[in-house]
């Protein structure tokens, strides 16, 4: 992919719109630190930094719990460097506090989804384009550095970087470098584990029995299936359905150790009960036990991993997790094509 990358632009004195990944819990500060490495670089080029992004759905209406006032004091805390917040997204006192920021400085704007046009996309609705342009007045760069969100045609996705000079943040490559791996000249067999309570992702399978050997369903998933390919391995559920039967477990353990890449998306039952944890630490420590290519995406995933201590053991851990199944069923995403030259 022709992406451009921040690192191949100096922006010293620049106002540059960053398209942040906020959408999280205040006091958390993982994908924010994972973020960490884009936001240092513009402060090192003395750029000045104009961060959107969104958080929670608030539909287009103002709803305090979901005010990123919380995110910009994670921001400052991971950068240790004052964050500026305007409760304004691009009206007059967001242009008033973008006009005074000086090199070198952050700014971070309220919630983009408090604004209906955020949401929808602007090749198609003039509101949207309206609102891309509005925000893209701000700047004379935009960095996109939300993958976890770029699946969707929103307005500061795929609106801004047609009006500005774009590049994809330092996480964001990062992201495509990585998972483009399974798509291109991958180590096969190629098993993708589907687990979760999400039934949306089973629109994926016929794009991934394309492109995977095996596909191991469980969670809830099985519940939901109604035709089963000849690539599909779908677990058995206990009984009360929050976890896997014993023999489901040894069968997806017997494929993952044949495995030369691995992407798995989705706890495998109710781990978060001990009760219940037995299929998602047999088969997560399968796979962190395998020489395989591991990929992992998506909140819950994340957060079973780190449970069990794995999170050195995987070669990527992706902060999408939608976005990442997107990525891997259709080679690319919105917020990736807007950014291609």
């Amino acid at each position: 992919m022709n992406i451009p990358r921040l690192e191949n632009y100096e922006l010293e004195g620049k106002k540059v719109v960053v398209r942040g990944d906020l959408d999280l819990p205040e006091g958390d500060f993982a994908r924010l630190e994972k973020s960490k490495k884009t936001y240092e670089y513009l402060l090192s080029q003395k750029a000045k930094v104009i961060v959107v992004g969104h958080r929670g759905r608030p539909e287009g209406k103002t709803d305090d719990n979901l005010s990123l006032a919380p995110i910009a004091k994670n921001l400052q805390g991971v950068l240790g460097k004052s964050v500026k917040f305007v409760f304004d997204i691009v009206g007059h006192e967001a242009e008033v506090e973008v006009g005074n920021l000086k090199e070198g400085e952050i700014l971070m704007l309220e919630n983009l989804r408090f604004d209906a046009r955020e949401s929808f996309d602007p090749a198609q609705d003039a509101g949207a384009e309206g609102f891309a342009r509005k925000l893209a007045s701000f700047g004379d760069f935009y960095v996109n550095e939300c993958f976890s969100s770029s699946h969707r045609n929103h307005a500061s996705f795929v609106g801004i970087p047609k009006l500005l000079p774009h590049a994809a943040g330092i996480r964001f490559a990062r992201e495509i470098e990585k998972l483009s791996k399974v798509l291109q000249n991958p180590k096969r067999p190629i098993v993708l584990v589907l687990g979760g309570l999400k039934e949306g992702k089973l629109k994926y399978l016929d794009s991934f029995t394309k492109i995977a050997d095996k596909v191991l369903v469980g969670g809830r998933l099985p519940e939901f299936l109604q035709n089963i390919d000849h690539k599909l391995i779908v677990a058995d559920l206990t009984a009360d359905k929050e976890d896997m039967t014993v023999r489901s477990i040894e069968l997806f353990e017997a494929e993952i150790a044949k495995a030369g890449t691995v992407v798995v998306s989705g706890p495998l039952g109710k781990f978060e009960d001990e009760g219940h944890r037995l299929g998602t630490e047999r088969v997560f420590k399968a796979i962190t036990a395998s020489d395989a290519y591991k990929v992992s995406g998506g909140g819950d995933t994340e957060a079973a991993i780190s449970m069990f201590g794995l999170e050195e053991k995987f070669d990527w851990i992706s902060v999408g997790g939608g976005a990442m199944l997107e990525f891997l069923a259709n080679g690319t995403l919105p917020g990736i094509e807007a950014l291609i030259d």
